[in-house]
């Protein structure tokens, strides 16, 4: 009886604290949102340090996460923020490197309220063009839950993206909308081949799988030598083959890359050996990777020369 009273005081106390953060990340971002960019400078050191517990300095960084902290406060270009929305970024990608790499779009919409249903296919995935992890992925449309969906994405299309995870500033004048995309897979997973592009140039491919089951994480070189590190999620312990298509992944994504110190072009292959474009990442995870091993974030950091260097 004591340990059922106990789980519930631990639940009941779990919850409280939540909240309250949940409470005081709302605050922090309206605070955000109205700062200039002196103060978000200051700001963005002190989100860094509580993330990593590392002091950031800006005026010398030489790390990869330190970098990305510098591009995200000097370098957020309008190219940026059109390559960073998810529906604008398509006329882009289809003038550069073809229409044939888009996944087929099925809609877009202002409001989740103007989504015709009986239009979409049973199977497709909704996302809001403006974030990371606004999205969500519907494999049976009569079990869809939309008043719950409705609730997320009213949500979403009133978050600033860019103050919501460490001042993504490409992310701030990005108009919030919904889009369908036709629905994708291999056999139950989806296989994701980030191409990690330094100064225009194919330097890595980070290939990510076993999203249902616990998301796996793995680097390669551009010949498909497995390499020594990651960040944040576990490696896979399965043999992943090289695609017999590798080569034309690394030549899109250099087309991609060409005007830019550091992207990161995702593409999705499915089965039939299509490639299908996902999206241009130009901080990845803001800039706080929990690099294993920790000296990678410096090997990283050596491969991107900022215009302080220079």
């Amino acid at each position: 009886m004591k340990e059922i009273v106990s789980k519930k005081s631990d639940n009941k106390y779990s919850l409280i604290k939540s909240k309250i953060r949940d409470i005081k990340e709302r605050l922090d971002y309206y605070r955000y949102c109205r700062m200039d960019n002196k103060a978000i400078r200051h700001e963005l050191e002190k989100w860094y340090k509580k993330k990593t517990g590392k002091t950031l300095d800006l005026d010398h960084p030489r790390t990869f996460n330190e970098k990305m902290q510098w591009l995200k406060l000097y370098d957020s270009t309008p190219l940026k923020t059109r390559l960073a929305d998810k529906y604008l970024v398509r006329d882009w990608i289809k003038e550069k490197i073809g229409e044939q790499y888009l996944i087929p779009l099925l809609g877009v919409w202002n409001r989740f309220e103007d989504i015709d249903f009986d239009t979409l296919p049973n199977r497709f995935v909704l996302k809001a063009t403006h974030g990371c992890k606004m999205n969500i992925i519907v494999r049976d449309k009569d079990k869809l839950d939309k008043k719950e969906a409705a609730r997320k994405f009213h949500k979403w299309l009133n978050t600033n993206y860019a103050y919501h995870l460490g001042f993504e500033l490409m992310y701030k004048d990005i108009k919030p909308r919904i889009i369908a995309e036709e629905y994708l897979e291999n056999d139950g997973d989806l296989y994701d081949y980030k191409v990690w592009c330094f100064h225009g140039k194919a330097k890595y491919i980070m290939f990510l799988s076993e999203r249902e089951h616990g998301l796996k994480m793995n680097f390669y070189d551009i010949d498909w030598n497995l390499q020594p590190f990651r960040y944040n999620y576990p490696g896979t312990e399965k043999t992943i083959e090289k695609p017999n298509n590798l080569n034309e992944m690394i030549r899109l994504a250099e087309i991609c890359a060409k005007d830019f110190i550091h992207v990161r072009v995702d593409f999705y292959r499915l089965n039939d050996g299509s490639i299908k474009f996902g999206e241009m990442t130009f901080s990845s995870l803001s800039g706080i990777c929990r690099w294993q091993p920790e000296e990678q974030d410096l090997i990283l950091g050596s491969l991107i020369k900022l215009p302080i260097e220079e």
